[in-house]
């Protein structure tokens, strides 16, 4: 019995390796067109995102794709379907998950306006009804020119880390963290079911926007911060090592929507020293800690 049990096992333990499959996509790009307006863009949906700024000129990619099945031939089939896609702009670069349930293209709303998040494009059903035979998950390693200015967003199973870019930086996660370090220009850092960790080498002189659904906010400024700040949150609460916080007055922001005119009543505003950029910061269940470096 002890046998049979043996090469029973053996047989199952050949089948598990056989419906898993790993390779690493390696790729440079460099822009047609340099300018200070440089931007890449990078589109994920299964998987982590790690991008490091550098002095380089090239941009650096390395994605690993692994791929799950029950069966060999789903398996094959992963591994047909899942590919790195490239848009080449010239001065812009899209790097997205190809074979995700819909074609990677320009979109317009609706409402004629397009979808930020992506400059625009998406995936063309917006991955509904999507019934894969296999599970994939793709993990961006990218090395860019520090310079550049970058767009990421992840959806499952990733955490996005940026570090050493000099450009203006936009985040997106959904069930995963935001980690940035070294930052020093206007950023916007969005997540849900996560935290968002946000470290300046500079203090930005452009406006940040920082959210999360249920995770903390953790942010670090260079001292001598002169900002404005705005919080808002439904269960959550503000800390700060700055001593002095000049209270503004509440302000009325009005936008016009698909249904009217929106108004929104904000009064949780404040100034540090002198003020300058607006520094907003908006949590659901979590808290908002802000902090001036001390050395």
């Amino acid at each position: 019995m002890k046998k049979y049990l043996t090469i029973a096992f053996l047989f199952v333990a050949a089948q598990l390796v056989a419906q898993s499959f790993s390779e690493k996509i390696v790729r440079d790009f460099t822009f047609e067109k340099k300018s200070a307006d440089n931007a890449l863009m990078i589109a994920n949906i299964n998987g982590n995102i790690s991008v490091q700024g550098y002095e380089g000129d090239k941009i650096m990619v390395e994605v690993t794709k692994t791929i799950n099945a029950k069966t060999q031939a789903r398996l094959e089939k992963g591994k047909t379907d899942i590919q790195l896609g490239v848009i080449d702009l010239a001065d812009s670069l899209i790097l997205y998950v190809s074979g995700e349930c819909g074609n990677f293209t320009k979109q317009t709303s609706r409402n004629g306006h397009h979808n930020r998040r992506y400059w625009g494009y998406s995936w063309n059903n917006g991955c509904q009804d999507c019934h894969q035979e296999y599970s994939y998950k793709m993990d961006f390693t990218v090395k860019i020119p520090n310079g550049v200015n970058l767009t990421v967003s992840t959806v499952n199973d990733g955490d996005v880390q940026v570090e050493n870019v000099n450009g203006v930086v936009i985040a997106n996660n959904v069930n995963g963290s935001i980690r940035m370090k070294n930052l020093v220009r206007g950023t916007e850092a969005s997540t849900i079911n996560g935290d968002v960790d946000i470290e300046y080498a500079k203090n930005p002189p452009q406006d940040c926007r920082f959210y999360t659904l249920n995770g903390d906010i953790n942010a670090w400024f260079q001292k001598g911060l002169a900002a404005d700040l705005s919080f808002e949150s439904f269960n959550g609460s503000f800390y700060t090592n700055i001593d002095k916080l000049e209270s503004m007055p509440v302000t009325v922001e009005k936008k016009e929507s698909n249904k009217g005119m929106k108004y929104k009543v904000n009064d949780n505003r404040f100034k540090v020293g002198a003020g300058g950029a607006l520094l907003d910061f908006e949590t659901f269940n979590g808290n908002v800690y802000l902090k001036e470096k001390t050395n």
